[in-house]
């Protein structure tokens, strides 16, 4: 019989926030880094087992970047220019919370003058 354990020990690399909010959630549910790191993993693998999106965009988000992906650099930089003439003209009241809150905020009326 093997002595060896179903563990492997990894090194890892993270930002300094990530680690805190990693030890934060440590000491609130008394669990170990580790096991805060591997749920981290099992929940996001499990979401794309799933088929759910496995990013924090949202659905508008998504189907901007796929339209940008399927132009031509050249018409990506006539859309950024317009884009920047365009936030010159007009200022957002508030912040956004996300892309598609501001979508929204929009569609109501929110960015005509």
């Amino acid at each position: 019989m093997s002595s060896r354990t179903p563990y492997a020990r990894i090194a890892i690399t993270l930002p300094e926030a990530d680690l805190a909010a990693a030890d934060r959630l440590a000491k609130q549910q008394d669990r170990s880094r580790s096991w805060i790191v591997a749920e981290a993993v099992r929940r996001y693998a499990a979401e794309v087992e799933q088929g759910e999106p496995a990013d924090a965009l949202g659905s508008s988000r998504r189907a901007q970047l796929l339209r940008d992906v399927a132009m031509t650099a050249e018409e990506r930089v006539h859309e950024a220019e317009e884009t920047s003439r365009v936030s010159e003209q007009v200022t957002a009241p508030r912040t956004f919370a996300s892309f598609d809150e501001f979508l929204a905020w929009q569609r109501a009326g929110g960015g005509s003058a």
